[in-house]
């Protein structure tokens, strides 16, 4: 533990090492175990992709099933997407949902949600595609990222072998990752 709560990275030997502050209060709060896995998952940034032709059309069908307001299009094409991931990426498969309006509460309202399983049931993913105060169907890029956001929970569990799913920042990266190669100009 260094000074002010911050402590080394320790991370597998095939990672490298740094000395990365840790100064929330939520990190010194994990027991050791747990800051391992955390700080596992923070040292991955990137999920290399050969972006198929076949993804891109994916895409471009979610995004007019969300401009139609049709909610099994989108389901279909989300699903597809997924599916053509989780085989290049060697993982499980998963299930896609895709519900009408987000569920809500006194602590927000939830965009997606990561349901893992144990084969031979597959992981569910659910996306929702309206708001909860309009009921208006989400912009493409929030629900594409909501996807990309719950596929990398399974990543976690099913690539990297984590015994659990942190929000760090190389999670986040993962996400963005996956977004920029699937929009990158080809």
């Amino acid at each position: 533990m260094g000074a002010g709560g911050a402590i080394s990275r320790v991370v597998p030997s095939n990672l490298p090492y740094t000395w990365v502050p840790m100064p929330f209060a939520y990190f010194d709060r994990l027991s050791e175990p747990r800051k391992r896995i955390y700080l596992t998952s923070d040292a991955i940034h990137e999920v290399p992709l050969a972006v198929e032709a076949s993804m891109r059309a994916a895409l471009t069908e979610i995004g007019a099933g969300l401009e139609a307001d049709q909610r099994k299009d989108v389901e279909g094409a989300s699903q597809a997407l997924l599916s053509e991931l989780v085989v290049q990426l060697a993982v499980p498969p998963i299930e896609v949902k895709v519900l009408a309006v987000r569920p809500h509460g006194n602590w927000g309202e939830l965009h997606g949600l990561y349901e893992p399983n144990e084969p031979p049931q597959w992981s569910t993913i659910t996306v929702w595609m309206r708001t909860v105060a309009r009921k208006q169907v989400v912009a493409y890029k929030s629900f594409v990222r909501t996807l990309l956001h719950e596929l990398c929970h399974h990543l976690d569990y099913e690539l990297y072998k984590l015994p659990e799913t942190f929000h760090t920042e190389g999670f986040y990266k993962r996400e963005s990752s996956l977004f920029k190669q699937l929009h990158a100009k080809g």
